[in-house]
């Protein structure tokens, strides 16, 4: 009996780079047509052929941020959509979020400002806790309720497991 194929997932990587007073930065994205439109979340990428997590994680950084990762930073957060059109050219998305703390710094990445729009990248920003959960704008987060995991994330710590988010 034929099996039934497997979904084909884009593996990505993404930081959480969140300061001592709770503040974290996110990137806008501007994707095109709904049921998207603009997209705020933490920065990171795909996991390239032949890449681990932790060295896509670095080149990610570097590349959109200009932050150079030290060490191994604890694995937080695990997301899985599976939904046709959610990732040009797969079947949907694996995200594993890393959590990096830093000092607030000035994004400047490795790649020039037409490579950044080649991802959609608009604009980075950091927002405090306290705006993520009560912003009610027309931009969405990635993942949509950011608040929720991030409020849990700076109030209980590093949980022991990866915390499994909804789509």
């Amino acid at each position: 009996m034929a099996g039934v194929p497997s979904p084909a997932l884009r593996h990505s990587v993404r930081a959480i780079i969140l300061t001592d007073d709770h503040r974290v930065l996110l990137c806008r994205h501007l994707l095109p047509g709904p049921p998207f439109g603009a997209v705020w979340t933490v920065p990171g990428g795909g996991i390239e052929a032949g890449e681990t997590p932790l060295a896509a994680l670095r080149r990610e950084l570097r590349e959109e941020v200009g932050f150079d990762l030290d060490g191994s930073p604890p694995h937080v957060w695990h997301r899985e959509v599976v939904r046709p059109g959610y990732v040009p050219g797969y079947d949907g998305a694996v995200h594993d979020y890393f959590l990096v703390r830093a000092e607030v710094f000035t994004p400047r990445g490795t790649h020039a400002a037409d490579l950044l729009a080649a991802e959609n990248i608009t604009e980075f920003r950091w927002w405090s806790l306290a705006d993520v959960v009560a912003y009610r704008g027309p931009d969405l987060f990635g993942p949509r309720d950011l608040g929720t995991p991030l409020t849990a994330l700076v109030t209980d710590g590093v949980p022991d497991e990866p915390i499994s988010l909804p789509i």
